[in-house]
C-alpha cells in the first residue's frame, strides 16, 4: 500500500513561507509549486486557484495562531489580566524569533494579507475579517473572568475592549515590521492597560 502525499502540505507551507518572505502578489503558482518540490498539476488536484490556496494557508495560520494562543496564553493558570500582559509577551517572543531566523520582522501573516488584497476580492476579505473576530473571541473571554474576578471595572465593555486590545497588539506589530524591531512590541505592551481601566 502505497504512502499518501504530502503534497498538499508542501504547497501550504512552501506558499506560507514565500507569501510571508515577500507578498501572495510576488509569488507566483509555478514558484510555489518549485519550492514544494512539487508538479504544477499537483498543485491544481488540490487548488481550483491560487485565491483557493490564499485562503487555505490564512486558514491555517490562523487555526495554529490560535492553537498555539490558547496553549500558551489563554489557558494557562495566571490572573486574568496578567493573560493579556502574557499574550503580548508571546507575541513579542514569536517575533524576536523570527528577525533572529531571517533578519526581518515579517508581521502578523493574516494582516499582511488584509493590507496587500482584503480591497482587491470580496472572498479573502469576508474570511480575513472572520480570521480576525476569530482571534479576538479568547480576549473578551479572558476580560469577562476579569470582571468575575474583580479585577476590572464592571462599566467595561468587554467586547469594545477586546477589539482595542487585539488592534493595539496589532498596531505594535505593524510597528515592529516597519521599524525592523520586535523590542518595539514589549517596550509599549504596557499601554495596553489604559484601554481596559
Amino acid at each position: 500500500m502505497g504512502r499518501t502525499s504530502d503534497a498538499k502540505t508542501r504547497i501550504l507551507e512552501s506558499a506560507q513561507a514565500l507569501f510571508y518572505a515577500r507578498s501572495s502578489e510576488n509569488v507566483g503558482v509555478q514558484e510555489i509549486c518549485t519550492h514544494a518540490g512539487v508538479q504544477k498539476g499537483s498543485f491544481y488536484h488540490y487548488f481550483s486557484s491560487k485565491t483557493e490556496l490564499i485562503l487555505a494557508v490564512a486558514a491555517r495560520y490562523n487555526s495554529a495562531t490560535c492553537e498555539h494562543l490558547a496553549k500558551t496564553v489563554f489557558s494557562q493558570n495566571r490572573p486574568a489580566l496578567k493573560k493579556i500582559d502574557h499574550l503580548f509577551e508571546v507575541v513579542y517572543l514569536f517575533h524576536k524569533k523570527a528577525k533572529l531566523e531571517t533578519g526581518k520582522v515579517q508581521g502578523c501573516f493574516n494582516i499582511n494579507l488584509s493590507a496587500e488584497l482584503s480591497t482587491q476580492d470580496p472572498d479573502i476579505h469576508q474570511k480575513l475579517a472572520q480570521h480576525l473576530s476569530d482571534s479576538i473571541v479568547p480576549i473578551e473571554a479572558v476580560l469577562k473572568q476579569a470582571l468575575e474576578d474583580g479585577s476590572l471595572s464592571t462599566t467595561v465593555d468587554t467586547h469594545n475592549s477586546a477589539e482595542a486590545i487585539f488592534a493595539y497588539l496589532q498596531g505594535l506589530v505593524v510597528m515592529a515590521k516597519a521599524q525592523n524591531d520586535p523590542d518595539v512590541i514589549r517596550r509599549l505592551s504596557k499601554g495596553v492597560r489604559a484601554l481596559i481601566k
